[in-house]
């Protein structure tokens, strides 16, 4: 491909020598500290924990906030108040079974409980004080990104889960690479011997404790013998981050490939104007739409950006929404549980405008995926639609300066040795859902 004249002198210039400098890398003995003896105070949460009495326990099925709090000797106006007053900041209705809270009791004879700690996943949480004027607010813990760089070839009859649940990485990232390179190639179809290299964070609490990854920084994939690589790079001029290839070209398409997230789906029925079904005796029955099965409750997503037309009910499309995106294009999500947008409301692409459900005319969960181009549906799957603009060019100078040392990480990354070159017996893998709670 070409590539332009800065971005080639960007990278003569830095080079591509994979070798370290020792004095680049960190030095462990350096500026070590005895260790103190003394007890260091607890704290968490922006509590000293040793100034209470700490109760720690998880949401059980049938607990309410309101009797958890009563049992702990809160007063009742004090629990109204949370309820009506702090609504926004924690709906004392949705409180989930299985989610850990702590409980900081007075040292007291009374041992009342003063502050309510609900932990929504590992990093974000919800404090509600009861000490002097009852206050409720979210808060995060500190998190610590720790770099890290991966690489993989896929093996016969594997998966790219299956390769990153061998690594012990978060099958999490199968899911962001899906999203980058959902236009460029199909995450269902790999082929053995295909291979990546990743750059991304992973999130640590006090150092220690793994809460998961970050965004992907850069990445390199071979497919099928071509090689495409990725670069996470904030679009000024939309002010959100955007990954182009290595010639600044958009990765993404003004469309998603699919309503839902990669691996939480999968195609079940496409469109078919000379579809005939057994049931109505073989007779042509036109199938205008694309079925992608999920279980009930699935997030749909808006496929691309536009305003919302339709949010509604009616006859065998059951709940759906219906979003126009220009002149040109229309998109049709239906058989829903739930909507999640009203009529007018504008949508991003990958918003969750809705929830896989069985409501209309359907034999099982799915969405009915309908694609208008021009007033006509048509198959979205075999349509040619455009690119998402490329970068801007008074930004491409930056942009080549800031990607060349990324991919000169990306190159420096060593494969394994190719699985398929072995005569290992594979064991199947089935990949589950990744215990993590993603944010």
């Amino acid at each position: 491909m070409r590539r332009t004249l800065w971005g080639m002198m960007v990278l003569v210039v830095l080079g591509f020598s994979c070798k370290r400098v020792a004095s680049d890398l960190p030095d462990d003995s350096v500026g070590e500290e005895p260790e103190i003896a003394a007890l260091q105070p607890r704290i968490e949460y922006g509590f000293n924990l040793d100034d209470f009495e700490v109760v720690t326990d998880t949401i059980r099925k049938g607990d309410s906030f309101g009797e958890l709090m009563l049992q702990n000797k809160v007063d009742y106006p004090k629990i109204a108040t949370v309820a009506e007053r702090y609504r926004d900041t924690f709906d004392v209705r949705r409180i989930r079974v299985g989610k850990p809270y702590l409980i900081l009791k007075s040292k007291d004879t009374a041992q009342a409980a003063q502050v309510f700690i609900y932990q929504e996943d590992r990093i974000n949480y919800t404090v509600v004080d009861f000490r002097d004027s009852v206050r409720a607010y979210k808060e995060k813990r500190p998190v610590k990104l720790v770099e890290r760089e991966i690489s993989g070839v896929i093996p016969e009859g594997g998966s790219l889960d299956y390769v990153l649940y061998e690594k012990g990485v978060s099958t999490y990232l199968s899911t962001e690479m899906s999203q980058i390179y959902a236009w460029t190639i199909d995450f269902f179809k790999l082929y053995p011997g295909d291979k990546f290299r990743i750059v991304f964070d992973e999130k640590y609490i006090a150092d220690s404790i793994y809460a998961g990854t970050g965004p992907i920084k850069a990445a390199f994939f071979e497919h099928h013998g071509e090689g495409r690589y990725a670069f996470a790079y904030t679009n000024d001029s939309l002010n959100m981050k955007e990954y182009f290839d290595e010639e600044a070209e958009n990765l993404r398409r003004t469309f998603l490939a699919a309503p839902l997230k990669y691996g939480s789906y999968r195609l079940s029925s496409r469109y078919n104007l000379k579809r005939r079904i057994r049931y109505y005796g073989y007779k042509v029955r036109p199938h205008k739409g694309t079925d992608y099965a999920a279980p009930i409750g699935t997030p749909i997503l808006a496929t691309a950006d536009g305003v919302v037309t339709e949010s509604t009910r009616r006859g065998g499309n059951g709940k759906y929404v219906k979003i126009r995106h220009n002149g040109t294009y229309s998109t049709q999500y239906l058989h829903m549980k739930a909507q999640n947008v009203k009529r007018g409301d504008y949508v991003r692409q990958g918003d969750v405008i809705g929830w896989i459900g069985m409501t209309g005319n359907t034999g099982g969960p799915h969405v009915c995926y309908r694609f208008w181009k021009n007033g006509r549906q048509v198959d979205p799957l075999r349509e040619e639609l455009p690119a998402a603009e490329p970068l801007a060019e008074p930004l491409r100078p930056d942009y080549f300066a800031y990607i060349a040392p990324l991919k000169e990480q990306l190159d420096c990354i060593p494969f394994d040795p190719d699985p398929t070159q072995q005569q290992e017996e594979l064991i199947t893998y089935n990949p589950t859902e990744d215990a993590l709670n993603q944010p």
